[in-house]
């Protein structure tokens, strides 16, 4: 995501949360439907380089707004900055541990 040049990204840890539909959630903003393209790639490529899994269902490519990757225990979501507003996914979820992603010059750090 970060080579991408993908913007807030965030960690939530849903572990300790019940009925929580993963054990993580792995949130990000792309400025443009292409950029949005790019990242999503991005992820499915790491992670199959990693693990030489594909994601279980993806969601989202034909309205380039949001793209959902489901890897079952994590589930990665690329959002257009005002979709990701709309959407909310760190209010909805707002008991998690939230680590925010700083970028590649920065440092991380977690909220709870």
């Amino acid at each position: 995501m970060q080579e991408r040049k993908a913007a807030d990204i965030v960690v939530l840890n849903l572990k300790s949360l019940k009925n929580a539909v993963a054990d993580y959630f792995i949130i990000a903003s792309a400025s443009s439907d292409t950029q949005l393209d790019a990242i999503a790639t991005s992820i499915e490529d790491e992670v199959f380089k990693l693990t030489k899994e594909y994601p279980w269902q993806s969601e989202g490519r034909t309205n380039r707004e949001w793209v959902v990757l489901d890897y079952v225990d994590v589930v990665a979501h690329v959002f257009l900055k005002e979709k990701r507003d709309f959407y909310a996914l760190e209010e909805l979820w707002g008991d998690a541990e939230i680590t925010h992603v700083a970028s590649e010059e920065g440092t991380s750090k977690a909220v709870v």
